[in-house]
């Protein structure tokens, strides 16, 4: 069997060959003395080389006659199988040039080979082979062509065309799937097609590239087209969340260094909410509790504010009435305004019969509600162990109510009122050694320090005032001091106990009561403080003047007290106080 379509030329034949089909073959095998269909001129063609088959074991052993091994013709038609995607006409031609020169070549075989005598087959000799002429426009005509002598296998590469396969081995070429799928040029960017060259470019070692089978497969394509998309969204989602990261994290650097301050417009809605100012609070720690109640809308919005009111550092600790979403501005102002607070406000000297009223005030409590609760929970409001000293006491809780504002909202228990003011004024008291004081001072406990405190506080006016009041009492409490021979006789204290403020005393009405807070009858300090001291006159009280003062008038019933050594100066003090006040 010959290896149609083999020859001489550096290519393998091609469908796009002029002669494709062409009835050449009379050419080629043309005898010197024959006629050539072409003109008389040997037609030789490149891709078929002129080769020596072995005869396959039908003679003796010898070479066959080109004539004789060309009578295998069915590897001729083999071509057809290489190039089925040619139209029917083609097909047809080539069909008639096959037959054409099968006819042609049985026609010059029957010429070339040689018989014996009496026509029994082959002879037994050798038949020489006659040689194709030599082309000469053909540079490889004269070299050797035989197949496998060192020239190179065109159909051996993965490039190569398959080999030609007789008519019973052809198969019909399927009819091509159209998956609709547009490319780079019908709009769709490569990109996202999922196109790589590294499909075409692989090597298929059984397919070649004569195996068409699956270029129109679009399932790997598709697959690629998908994951290239999905990697395109991802790489957009990550550069696009990047961006914006970038900007909103600049904008709020920008908003935080240059620009304003978020904030509400307006005063607020009509929803109001308490927020407790604790003591000691600045600007930002007030901002930070009035932006969680949800009453400002920024911190850096409250402090400018307060800081742009010229009475804004006034804002005390206690509770404030505010509204939701107010400007922080109206909140400052707001927040000064007396009406806005649910404070309870101890001043100095106040005594704690009007602090429970005003706490009943603040929590909408029935009128004496704090008070008996104070008579009945004193011991659990953290009161130090040196108060209560004494059984006369009337009150326990007097003079530890220490001056301040107070949280005191709507919803508030009572007790817990009184408590944070009793443990301000443990705090108050324990920055001093009471103790060692009380010695130094000829007391004989820390609470007669505060009961000395709340008397200098009840009867000065001024802070000079303060200090020759505290040495007034100290001594006056010596037993044997010449004057008052241990009596205090201050009005404050039978004030106390009946609950009056009347500087107006007759002397009969004094001298009948004999109560314990009756310093005219009883000698000594009264069993507890009268009021709630503050923090000045308790500093009068452990720093008194020296300069030998025993009595004291407020000459002018109101702001003016006037000191005096002896007896005889302070009954001038005495006409002169009457004469002011008409009596």
């Amino acid at each position: 069997m010959t290896e149609y379509g083999r020859g001489e030329g550096s290519e393998p034949w091609h469908p796009e060959d002029p002669l494709y089909g062409d009835g050449g073959w009379e050419g080629q095998q043309a005898d010197a003395g024959q006629q050539s269909p072409y003109g008389g001129q040997p037609q030789h063609y490149p891709q078929q080389p002129q080769q020596q088959y072995d005869n396959g074991g039908w003679g003796d052993g010898q070479q066959a006659a080109y004539g004789q091994a060309q009578q295998q013709y069915p590897q001729h038609d083999g071509q057809y199988d290489q190039h089925q995607q040619y139209n029917q006409q083609q097909y047809d031609q080539q069909q008639y040039d096959q037959h054409q020169q099968q006819y042609d070549q049985q026609a010059y075989h029957g010429q070339q080979q040689s018989y014996d005598q009496n026509g029994n087959g082959w002879a037994s000799g050798t038949q020489a082979q006659v040689p194709y002429p030599a082309d000469p426009s053909d540079p490889y005509g004269q070299q050797a062509a035989a197949y496998g002598a060192g020239q190179q296998d065109y159909y051996g590469s993965p490039d190569a065309y398959p080999p030609p396969e007789p008519p019973s081995r052809r198969r019909a070429e399927p009819e091509p799937q159209i998956d609709w799928d547009p490319g780079p040029d019908q709009g769709e960017h490569a990109f996202f097609a999922g196109d790589d060259d590294s499909e075409d470019d692989s090597d298929d070692p059984q397919g070649g590239r004569g195996d068409r089978r699956g270029r129109g497969d679009k399932g790997g394509k598709s697959g690629k087209k998908r994951k290239s998309g999905c990697a395109c969204l991802v790489v957009l989602l990550v550069f696009g969340g990047g961006t914006a990261g970038v900007g909103y994290f600049g904008y709020q650097f920008y908003q935080n260094r240059f620009g304003a301050a978020p904030d509400y417009a307006g005063d607020g809605t009509s929803q109001m909410v308490t927020v407790q100012v604790p003591k000691g609070a600045g600007g930002y720690a007030i901002g930070r509790l009035l932006k969680d109640a949800g009453v400002v809308k920024s911190v850096d919005a409250f402090v400018s504010a307060q800081e742009q009111n010229p009475k804004g550092k006034s804002i005390q600790a206690g509770a404030y009435l505010l509204k939701k979403e107010m400007s922080a501005e109206s909140a400052v102002v707001m927040m000064l305004d007396p009406k806005s607070q649910n404070n309870v406000q101890v001043t100095p000297g106040i005594r704690n019969i009007y602090v429970y009223k005003r706490i009943d005030e603040k929590l909408d409590l029935a009128s004496g509600t704090t008070k008996k609760i104070a008579e009945k929970k004193y011991k659990s409001l953290g009161l130090p162990s040196w108060a209560n000293g004494n059984e006369d006491i009337k009150d326990p809780l007097e003079g530890f109510l220490y001056p301040g504002t107070y949280p005191a909202a709507k919803g508030m228990k009572p007790e817990t009122v009184l408590k944070e003011m009793v443990t301000q004024a443990a705090e108050a008291y324990g920055k001093y050694d009471l103790e060692a004081k009380a010695k130094a001072l000829k007391l004989d406990n820390p609470l007669q320090v505060i009961t000395v405190a709340s008397l200098v506080q009840a009867e000065g006016k001024t802070e000079d005032d303060y200090r020759k009041m505290a040495e007034v009492v100290y001594n006056r409490l010596n037993l044997a001091n010449p004057e008052t021979y241990g009596l205090l006789q201050f009005d404050s204290t039978f004030n106390y106990l009946k609950n009056e403020s009347d500087i107006r005393i007759s002397e009969s009405e004094i001298k009948s009561n004999k109560d314990p807070y009756n310093t005219y009858t009883n000698k000594g300090l009264p069993p507890g403080p009268i009021d709630n001291p503050g923090d000045v006159a308790l500093k009068a009280a452990l720093n008194p003047t020296d300069d030998g003062w025993y009595y004291f008038v407020a000459t002018d019933g109101l702001k003016t007290t006037e000191f005096a050594k002896t007896h005889a100066e302070f009954l001038r003090l005495k006409d002169k106080f009457d004469a002011s006040t008409g009596s």
